[in-house]
C-alpha cells in the first residue's frame, strides 16, 4: 500500500481531479491518500468528496483528513503541493500597485514585479514543506502545482535534497487545444515542446509524423479561432513556433501587448477564449469562488453519479511510473538547466520532457532553442534567477534588479519609477516577508 500526501488539499477541484486519476491506476487503488490543509472546513469537503470517490469506484483506498502536515507527510511515496500563500486581499495588491503606475498586469501569477512578489511570500512556505519531506519521507516524489512555478521550483532544487519537479497543464492543453484547431485525434498528436514555465514552444508538432504548423497556419486565418487565442497567434505568426499558456498570460511576459491603451485594447480585451486579458475578470472570478465555493461543491457532492475516467494531468501516471505499476511515463516538467536546453542560463529553471520510471525522473536533453524564442525565454529566466536569489538570501535590491529587466514593466517605466513601486509593494508585503531585515 502506498501512501501520497495532498498539502493544500482544500484546493477542490486539483484535489478531487488528482485522487480520481491516481486511484484509476490498479498499482495505486489500494493507496493512503492524506488530505492536509489549514482550513478545517475546506478539508472537511475535500474529505467528503474523496471518500464519494473511493465509494464509487470500490477502491480499496483508505483516506485520512488532517490539520497537521507532519501526519499527512510521515512515509509517504508522492506529495502534492497546490497552496495558496494569502488570500485574494494579499495578492491583489501585486496587479493594483504595479497598475497604478502604468504596468498592466492581467494575472500575476507567473513572472514581473506580481509574480515576483508572490514567490517572495511563497518560497519561504515551500521550503518548509521541503524540510519537512526531508525528515519524513525523504525518497518520496513531489510534485508542486503552486505558482509561480519557476522561481519557486528553482528555490527548492537549489535549497533542499527533495526529488522535486513542477507540473502545468498547459502543455498538454496547448496540444490538445491545436489538435482540435486542425482536426486531428490527439491520439495521432506528438510534439516536441521546451523552454520555459508558461513560456515554452513547441518546437515540434505532428500529425502522424507529419509536421502540422502549415495546418495550424491555416486555422488561424479563421476569425473565430484567431479571436480565440489573439495574443498567442500574434506571437505565432512572427515568431514562428506557437508558445504554451493562455492569451491573457502570455501579453504580460513581454513588451509587445500591455505597454500601451491602444495595444491592450486591441490584443487584451475582446479574446474569446479564458482569460481574456483583463484583471478586473480574474478578480471577479476569484471573489466570486470565495463566496460560492461551498454551493458547487455541495453541487458536485449532490450528483448521482461520480465521473471516474482519468483526465490530462500528469502527477498519477508519473506516480505510476516511480512507485506503481513502473509504466514509462513521459512529461513535461520544471527542472533545473543543466545541459538540457543550450541557450538559456546553467541551472536556471526550465520546462522540458522528462521520462518517470523506476528510475525515478530523467529530464531529455532538448539542445538550443531557435533565438528569437532563446532571446525571449533568457529575458525571464534572467529575471527569476535574479529574484530568487534575492529572495533566498533577503537582499531586496536583488529583487529590485529583477523587476527592472521584467520585459513589460521596463517597456512601461524609468528605473526611478520602478524603484517607488517596488519600494511601495515591499511596503504593502511586509508580514509575508520574513526573509527580508529590511527594504530598499
Amino acid at each position: 500500500m502506498k501512501k501520497i500526501a495532498f498539502i493544500g488539499a482544500g484546493s477542490f477541484g486539483f484535489t478531487r481531479g488528482l485522487v480520481r486519476d491516481i486511484l484509476s491506476f490498479p498499482a495505486l487503488a489500494d493507496s493512503t491518500i492524506a488530505l492536509m490543509d489549514i482550513d478545517q472546513e475546506r478539508l472537511s469537503f475535500i474529505k467528503e468528496a474523496v471518500d464519494r470517490i473511493v465509494a464509487a469506484g470500490n477502491y480499496p483506498a483508505k483516506v485520512i483528513a488532517t490539520t497537521d502536515r507532519v501526519e499527512a507527510l510521515k512515509d509517504a511515496d508522492g506529495v502534492v503541493c497546490t497552496i495558496l500563500a494569502g488570500s485574494v486581499d494579499v495578492w491583489r495588491h501585486d496587479i493594483e500597485i504595479p497598475k497604478k503606475y502604468g504596468v498592466d498586469i492581467n494575472v500575476g501569477d507567473t513572472r514581473g514585479p506580481a509574480g515576483i512578489f508572490r514567490a517572495l511570500r511563497t518560497i519561504p512556505v515551500m521550503l518548509d514543506i521541503c524540510r519537512d519531506i526531508e525528515r519524513y519521507c525523504p525518497e518520496a516524489i513531489f510534485l508542486n502545482y503552486t505558482n509561480p512555478m519557476a522561481m519557486l521550483c528553482r528555490a527548492m532544487q537549489e535549497k533542499s535534497r527533495v526529488k522535486v519537479t513542477g507540473l502545468c497543464h498547459s502543455v498538454q492543453g496547448t496540444a490538445q487545444m491545436l489538435a482540435e484547431w486542425i482536426g486531428a485525434p490527439m491520439e495521432e498528436i506528438t510534439y516536441l515542446c521546451a523552454g520555459i514555465n508558461h513560456q515554452a514552444w513547441y518546437l515540434q508538432y505532428k500529425w502522424n509524423g507529419k509536421d502540422a504548423y502549415p495546418l495550424i497556419r491555416e486555422a488561424i486565418k479563421r476569425p473565430e479561432i484567431f479571436n480565440e487565442e489573439q495574443v498567442r497567434n500574434e506571437m505565432f505568426l512572427h515568431l514562428d513556433y506557437y508558445v504554451t499558456e493562455s492569451s491573457g498570460h502570455n501579453s504580460e511576459y513581454n513588451a509587445w501587448f500591455r505597454k500601451r491603451p491602444d495595444l491592450i485594447e486591441k490584443y487584451c480585451t475582446h479574446g474569446t477564449g479564458w482569460n481574456p486579458g483583463h484583471y478586473a475578470y480574474i478578480l471577479n472570478e476569484y471573489r466570486r469562488m470565495e463566496h460560492t465555493w461551498k454551493d458547487e461543491i455541495k453541487a458536485w457532492l449532490a450528483k448521482d453519479e461520480i465521473n471516474l475516467d482519468r483526465g490530462q494531468e500528469y502527477a498519477a501516471s508519473i506516480f505510476n511510473a516511480v512507485f506503481g505499476d513502473g509504466t514509462v511515463f513521459e512529461f513535461n516538467g520544471n527542472l533545473r538547466n543543466f545541459g538540457l536546453i543550450d541557450n538559456l542560463p546553467e541551472g536556471c529553471c526550465v520546462e522540458v520532457p522528462v521520462l518517470a520510471s523506476r528510475r525515478g525522473l530523467d529530464p531529455i536533453h532538448v539542445g538550443p532553442l531557435p533565438e528569437q524564442l532563446a532571446i525571449l525565454n533568457n529575458i525571464s529566466a534572467r529575471c527569476e534567477e535574479l529574484a530568487v536569489e534575492g529572495a533566498l538570501t533577503g537582499d531586496p535590491r536583488k529583487i529590485f534588479h529583477a523587476i527592472c529587466y521584467d520585459p513589460l514593466t521596463s517597456a512601461v517605466l524609468s528605473l526611478a519609477e520602478i524603484k517607488t513601486m517596488v519600494d511601495e509593494m515591499f511596503e504593502v508585503n511586509q508580514k509575508w516577508l520574513p526573509q527580508f531585515k529590511h527594504f530598499i
